[in-house]
């Protein structure tokens, strides 16, 4: 458990945090790069950190982000004239470029230079891989976008979506580095014969305590959970946390997934979730992540269990899901009961988000009682805590400046006993690189 100081410290993100001034060290995804499609097109509300922000592309395709708040008489800029290299409040038609700068103000007089001593607080952007990356750090020279492989690969290779969860980034994370919870969640009412002998499924289902080597690293954490597999050999699950909201879970082939997810906070008590996914790589070439499907078991739910509602306006009106915590998340009593359906709910990825949100906007960790399965959170919130502690004595995170610690991958593989986990894994934990023998089918 951890102290309430200690959670204090590791949810709340807003300015002048200490946890909210670590993450404005790096790039965050602010939103898809499809919800501001085209030059001119309308401005969208955003929240990143506890801000609320004007997502907007001018007519140069260039990517604004700036305050909601209009600096003449607090107008919000979400209603303003998205025309000509700006955004115009159309309570005076002061009008900004994407780098803050008032470039008209036509309610003062012509000879007046009121407009250049006049700027709105503005962020940098940059547009890859269907997501537009947004950096709030105090950095005058940008630091380099992480090198996520599946960010970073042709238009057509990867795929990229997004939902909200209405719960702190902490408690959503973990759920993506806690490995234990496959074989209850996800796979409760699958017996061993239920499952293809030899598959990863097998292994999980047939031992559902598996053990770990968890160790930190320059990017963040790593764990890989392991158990018995077929005579001398065990079946290995990699997954990684990278600073300072990544996960890279083991739900693929290790050596051929290409995925990574991120955490982002809106605010203390909402994350966007996004998927950033090479659908080749997948079992079955799904959407990847939770979503995906898995080796031999139907565990994804029915067609449209992670149906969303339409996209509104506000600052938390983007990608919800329509089952939710107002509908109970269109649970299955009967299917739980008669164990169709371990959970009730349809779809890993809506299991994964009803446990999480039902632990209330910020879980209480004063409360919790840790086992040895949690050895990777633990690990994981003492890492992210110390990092935050760094840097308020002029300490920097190393990956924010070592973009090339992202280019990793994570999955399951089969080794002999004798074989060193991390020796024997080292090439297939690289990414860009090519491995002909292997499939995304296990």
């Amino acid at each position: 458990m951890l102290s309430a100081n200690d959670n204090e410290l590791l949810t709340r993100v807003g300015p002048g945090t200490i946890m909210g001034e670590l993450m404005r060290q790096f790039w965050l995804p602010g939103l898809q790069s499809s919800e501001i499609p085209s030059p001119d097109s309308d401005p969208v509300r955003i929240r990143l950190l506890g801000e609320d922000l004007i997502a907007f592309r001018d007519t140069n395709g260039d990517i604004g982000i700036i305050d909601n708040f209009c600096p003449h008489r607090r107008a919000s800029m979400f209603f303003g004239r998205n025309e000509e290299c700006g955004l115009r409040c159309v309570y005076h038609g002061w009008k900004f470029d994407v780098n803050g700068d008032c470039v008209d103000m036509p309610s003062e007089p012509a000879e007046s230079n009121f407009k250049d001593k006049v700027k709105i607080k503005a962020y940098a952007a940059r547009d890859r891989g269907g997501v537009i990356w947004v950096y709030m750090g105090p950095r005058k020279e940008l630091p380099p976008l992480p090198e996520l492989e599946a960010n970073m690969l042709p238009e057509g290779e990867w795929a990229v979506s997004s939902i909200m969860r209405s719960c702190n980034f902490v408690q959503a994370l973990e759920g993506d580095i806690d490995t234990s919870h496959l074989g209850f969640l996800h796979l409760g009412s699958v017996e061993p014969e239920g499952a293809v002998p030899g598959s990863f499924d097998y292994y999980t289902v047939n031992i559902r305590s598996p053990r770990y080597k968890v160790i930190d690293t320059d990017y963040g954490t790593t764990y890989a959970a392991y158990r018995e597999a077929e005579a001398d050999t065990f079946y290995w699950r990699f997954a990684h946390f990278l600073m300072p909201f990544y996960a890279m879970i083991p739900t693929g082939v290790l050596g051929v997934q290409v995925l990574a997810r991120a955490w982002v906070p809106i605010d203390d008590e909402h994350t966007m979730f996004w998927n950033m996914v090479v659908p080749s790589t997948r079992q079955g070439g799904g959407q990847g992540g939770a979503g995906a499907p898995r080796q031999g078991v139907n565990v994804e739910g029915k067609k449209g269990a992670t149906d969303y509602l339409p996209n509104g306006t506000g600052w938390l009106g983007r990608w919800n899901l329509a089952a939710n915590a107002a509908n109970d998340y269109r649970i299955d009593r009967h299917a739980q009961k008669t164990n169709q359906n371990y959970t009730g709910i349809d779809g890993i990825t809506l299991q994964d988000q009803v446990v999480t949100e039902s632990m209330g906007a910020i879980s209480e960790r004063t409360k919790e009682h840790l086992g040895t399965s949690d050895t990777m959170v633990i690990k994981t919130r003492q890492r992210l805590m110390s990092a935050a502690k760094e840097l308020q004595e002029g300490i920097s995170p190393v990956a924010v400046d070592h973009p090339e610690l992202y280019a990793i991958r994570s999955g399951g593989v089969i080794l002999p006993k004798e074989t060193d986990w991390l020796e024997g894994t080292e090439e297939l934990r690289k990414a860009f690189v090519k491995h002909p023998g292997l499939t995304a089918n296990k």
